[in-house]
């Protein structure tokens, strides 16, 4: 017998760690970009479980590629080999134009590995002293001690002390504060190529190129954390191919699994060859179910046709928001983002418009304290869009008044 809501939250709050404030909302069922509860109430999702579910709820690809590996293969160890994972790494490796793969569980654990990976070589090449990375203030590569510490955001690193030494924040857009920064003892820079947790902040133009520039400049490693970048979300395959550059490393994760836990480093074959036999692993990591998922995913993600379209739906959904906020007048402060990663920022903060939007029926989240962020399933329609955007001025008419 199915458990109601209430039933749900109070086995939760009975049973789990609370390292999380909840909604009060528990989900049942999903298709496409529509949501269930367990009343039945219906709700379209614009988070995809924050760019996770890039094709939305139970797309059938996916789930037949989930019911199909699973009546085959599970899981073996890091041992053998298997198809799935060859495949999924040599589709990755030819759309991103690096080389080697590495796979993970999650986005911690591959920015984990970057961030090993980047120490590794440089102390293979320059000795022990060359151990420094530089990130930018609000980034967010995970909640592992390591990325933590990468982490250019105060409040994930309280209680926590001491953090892992050999990292320096710098405003993020900001090539003199990144350039003055660099020591003798740096071995790479670690950025991403738009920052979502961070607040939806796009650099400007011209800042990786000069951020390449640097790098080859000083012989630093370039990282690119692409946990929510990746795979699409900006209308590229990755996000970095906006700017024409070729970083050492990037790191994936969300679409790469569809929402079985995944995650990815692609590096360049001279930075891959230092993760030697032993220096690093993972038990779970490139699992055949997870990589046939991944597969799936990718198949339709990285189809040029497809990629078009969430650039021209991007677009349109960026359009409908400035004039949003236009009308919101001083509610709001603007627009920001790119292809289906956007963020509104409201003059206040942005925490109760979105109760009141799950009050309306639509999942959107907060963050960076004042920004609505939105990052949908790829596969939006204008017409799902134009359901959104009047219940939003509701919403902020209401909580803003």
């Amino acid at each position: 017998m199915s458990l109601s809501t209430r039933e749900i939250i109070n086995l939760a709050e009975k049973h789990l760690i609370r390292n999380v404030d909840r909604y009060e909302l528990a989900f049942v069922r999903g298709s496409g970009l529509k949501l269930w509860d367990a009343e039945g109430h219906e709700y379209l999702d614009f988070l995809a479980g924050i760019a996770v579910c890039a094709l939305g709820h139970t797309h059938p690809a996916v789930t037949r590629a989930i019911t199909e590996q699973a009546t085959r293969l599970i899981h073996v160890s890091n041992y053998f080999y298997n198809e799935p994972m060859v495949q999924l790494a040599a589709l990755l490796t030819e759309s991103s134009g690096l080389d080697k793969a590495f796979f993970a569980n999650s986005g911690a654990e591959a920015n984990e590995a970057a961030i090993k990976l980047a120490r590794k070589y440089s102390h293979d090449l320059y000795g022990p002293g060359r151990f420094g990375l530089i990130t930018a203030l609000g980034s967010f590569h995970g909640r592992t001690l390591a990325t933590v510490s990468a982490t250019g955001q105060a409040k994930v690193k309280e209680s926590f002390e001491p953090l892992l030494p050999g990292f320096t924040h710098v405003p993020y857009g900001d090539l003199t504060a990144l350039t003055e920064a660099v020591t003798n003892e740096t071995c790479a820079i670690m950025l991403e190529p738009l920052q979502g947790e961070g607040g939806v902040v796009v650099p400007p133009p011209d800042y990786f190129p000069k951020v390449a520039q640097l790098c080859t400049k000083k012989n630093l490693l370039l990282i690119l954390d692409e946990v929510q970048t990746g795979l699409g979300r900006t209308g590229r395959p990755f996000a970095f191919q906006h700017y024409g550059i070729k970083p050492h490393i990037i790191s994936l994760a969300k679409a790469l699994g569809g929402g079985v836990a995944s995650g990815a480093i692609l590096a360049q074959n001279d930075v891959a060859a230092h993760f030697t036999p032993g220096s690093h692993s993972t038990t779970v990591g490139g699992a055949p179910l997870a990589m046939a998922v991944g597969l799936a995913m990718c198949k339709i993600i990285l189809n040029e046709n497809f990629l078009n379209r969430i650039r021209q739906i991007g677009d349109y959904f960026q359009g409908r928001l400035e004039t949003l906020a236009r009308e919101l007048g001083p509610k709001a402060v603007g627009v920001r983002g790119q292809g289906l990663l956007l963020g509104l920022e409201l003059s206040e903060t942005a925490g109760p418009v979105v109760a009141e939007m799950h009050r309306r029926g639509f999942i959107i989240n907060a963050t960076a304290g004042s920004v609505l962020r939105f990052a949908p399933p790829l596969i939006v329609t204008e017409a799902e869009i134009d359901l959104l955007i009047p219940a939003l001025r509701k919403a902020v008419e209401t909580i803003c008044p």
